[in-house]
């Protein structure tokens, strides 16, 4: 295990120098809050600033290079990415808390990100032509400065699925990572920005509120993409508004999934919706946040879930035997602690299950086993709330109609499922639910990392892609004669 601090430790990138900062706090061990893997810069307004300045700078010749020379980059900068990802797993594990396998996904990932969107870069430039008495060409071009500023609970990912396509199609960015988690994606963005011009890749770190204020209210920021809460979401959307910004926005969740009275709810069907929810602890925007079940299959989905969840080996993620690794931070332990209690208070039935791989040092992280929630209706806090966690609660239906109206009964939208064997249902009811992608007898991701949907409603803004998000960092101009 790597127990020296990753020579990113402290520091914040600016015209491409790793500066070391005047402040720092210290990065904990989420499966030890005794154990500091590391130290983050608080940067002063004066740096913020400087890395605007910064990116703004390097945006006047780096709009300007071809794109063979941005994507030999971004593909030279993959290759010697993937050299690392091995030596930075724990890293990542240390600092985040996920299980190995699944920031080892993360790490991979992130050089997957890369090599597609350097062949997607071609696609996407390519120019338009519209029919009409005139000849009217649709061509694209970058925005210029993009502020990325990005949440701890899967910050390699998120991060480049927006660093990559702004500085493919010519941007430069300004990066803000989470002060909970920022190593592993800082040792990453230094491989990365060694590749590219300096200034073309600023990392700031230190207080969401003051880093967030500059970033949304310069004007020399064309573009800002968030990932996080909606309420904060809308924080950023206010304080950008004075500058009319581009907005790329992720925001909350509250997804449903829907077993319908025909579903096969075998092994594999089980363990596939368990993963759905229980995926990073539950900290991912998009997991299974609501169960509604057919009420004849009610009780069967909840024991065949329960003993699925009584086998989960929850413990310090660098355990190879660890199934689910702890909660991030101590205000997100709290945070779901207290919905649980108060779902018990309310009259709830609490079942938490799963097997503490090592119960003498339990105390010593924010460890929570799954529970799973019964005897909840559609207005229990719980139901409403996004937990953000590993608790799941579970309810009956009687009707179609029914189910659909409590699915779509929030402010969010972000992803749904729907489990049944009836494909023409699916679709149907996919077509009625107020989400911005619907899966069929699965809760995942997109496989093909190029595509991607927004929420509905107030889970975000934009729209769908089809090149690795390169439309979101990027305007159309028509060319006529």
């Amino acid at each position: 295990m790597i127990t020296t601090e990753p020579n990113i430790s402290g520091k914040f990138l600016i015209k491409g120098i790793w500066i070391e900062a005047q402040q720092t706090a210290n990065v904990i061990n989420p499966a030890n809050i005794n154990e500091v893997v590391g130290r983050v810069a608080l940067c002063t307004e004066q740096e913020v600033k400087d890395s605007i300045e910064s990116a703004e700078n390097a945006y006047q010749t780096w709009k300007l290079t071809s794109l063979e020379d941005r994507a030999n980059r971004m593909i030279a900068a993959a290759e010697e990415l993937q050299k690392i990802v091995e030596e930075n797993v724990s890293l990542y594990v240390r600092e985040n808390g996920k299980p190995l396998v699944e920031a080892k996904k993360d790490l991979l990932r992130c050089v997957d990100i890369m090599k597609q969107g350097a062949e997607e870069l071609f696609i996407w430039s390519a120019s338009e032509s519209l029919p009409g008495a005139q000849k009217v060409m649709v061509r694209k071009r970058p925005r210029g400065v993009a502020a990325i500023i990005m949440p701890w609970n899967s910050p390699l990912i998120l991060t480049f699925k927006r660093v990559v396509p702004a500085i493919l199609t010519g941007n430069t960015v300004v990066v803000k990572p989470a002060t909970n988690c920022p190593l592993a994606l800082m040792t990453f963005l230094q491989v990365v920005s060694s590749y590219f011009p300096a200034g073309v890749i600023n990392v700031v770190t230190g207080s969401g509120a003051l880093i967030g204020d500059i970033l949304c209210t310069d004007p020399r920021i064309r573009t800002v993409a968030f990932v996080g809460s909606t309420e904060t979401g809308k924080d950023i959307i206010r304080k950008s508004a004075s500058t009319v910004k581009k907005m790329y926005m992720e925001l909350g969740g509250n997804d449903p999934a829907i077993i319908l009275e025909d579903a096969v709810m075998d092994e594999q069907a089980i363990t596939k919706l368990r993963m759905g929810i229980l995926k990073a602890a539950g900290q991912v925007c998009s997991a299974i946040k609501r169960v509604y079940v057919h009420e004849s299959r009610y009780d069967e989905v909840v024991s065949k879930l329960t003993k699925e969840f009584q086998h989960i080996y929850v413990g310090n993620g660098i355990q190879p035997d660890a199934m689910m690794g702890p909660l991030n931070n101590k205000k997100q332990f709290e945070y779901v602690s207290g919905l649980i209690e108060r779902a018990k208070a309310s009259g709830a039935q609490v079942n938490t299950v799963g097997i503490k791989l090592d119960p003498e040092t339990w105390d010593q992280g924010y460890f929570m086993l799954p529970s799973i929630v019964t005897g909840v209706n559609q207005q229990s806090e719980i139901v409403r709330e996004e937990q953000f966690g590993p608790v799941i609660p579970i309810l009956p239906f009687k009707t179609v109609e029914e189910v659909i109206e409590m699915a779509n009964d929030t402010e969010y939208g972000l992803r749904a499922s729907v489990w049944t064997e009836n494909e023409e249902l699916a679709v149907s009811l996919a077509d009625r639910l107020e989400a911005g992608a619907v899966f069929h007898n699965n809760h995942t991701i997109f496989q093909d990392l190029h595509l991607d949907f927004p929420g509905a409603k107030e889970s975000g803004l934009s729209r769908e892609t089809r090149h690795c998000g390169m439309e979101y960092f990027s305007d159309s101009y028509g060319f006529a004669n």
